[in-house]
C-alpha cells in the first residue's frame, strides 16, 4: 500500500513539473502590447479572433481528502476534500481553434473496498455532456478530452 502511494505521489508530482513547464496565455511584455498584429490590421479588429464559450466541468469522487491535479485555463495542483467538482469557462481563440486545448484531471488515491489504494474516479463534462472518465477509478490514466470548436 505505501509503495502505491509512494507511486502515485512521484506520478502526480512528474505530471506537474511537466506540465507546469507549459506556456500561459498571458504576455505582459510592452513590444507585444504596443504593437498591433498584422491580423488586427487587415480585419480593423484589435483582438484575436475567439471561438464559442464552453463550460468545463471537472469532477473527482471517493471520501476522505485526496491530491488533485487539472488543467483548464491553467494547470493547477491542489489537496481537496472529496468529492470534489471544479467548473470553469474556457473560450478558444487564435491557433487553440485549429488545434484545441487538452483539458484533464488527474485524481489522487482513494482506499477502495478492499482496503487497497485505487486511483479515484473522475469525470470531464463539456457543456452538460459527460466527455471522459476513468471508468469509476478502475482506469489509471488520467481524464482528458481535447477541446475544440
Amino acid at each position: 500500500m505505501r509503495k502505491t502511494a509512494t507511486l502515485t505521489i512521484s506520478l502526480l508530482s512528474a505530471a506537474v513539473l511537466v506540465t507546469g513547464c507549459g506556456s500561459e496565455k498571458k504576455d505582459d511584455s510592452p513590444a507585444k502590447a504596443s504593437k498591433p498584429s498584422a491580423s488586427s490590421k487587415e480585419n480593423g479588429s484589435s483582438s484575436a479572433k475567439k471561438g464559442v464559450p464552453h463550460q468545463v466541468v471537472f469532477e473527482v469522487g471517493g471520501t476522505g481528502a485526496s491530491q488533485v491535479m487539472w488543467n483548464g485555463n491553467s494547470n493547477h495542483f491542489d489537496q481537496v476534500t472529496l468529492p470534489w467538482t471544479k467548473t470553469e469557462a474556457m473560450q478558444l481563440e487564435g491557433a487553440e481553434l485549429k488545434v484545441g486545448v487538452t483539458v484533464s484531471v488527474v485524481p489522487g488515491s482513494v482506499t477502495g473496498p478492499d482496503g487497497m489504494l485505487k486511483p479515484a474516479p473522475c469525470t470531464i463534462k463539456v457543456d452538460g455532456k459527460q466527455v471522459a472518465d476513468n471508468q469509476d477509478g478502475k482506469s489509471p490514466k488520467p481524464c482528458e478530452y481535447k477541446l475544440k470548436d
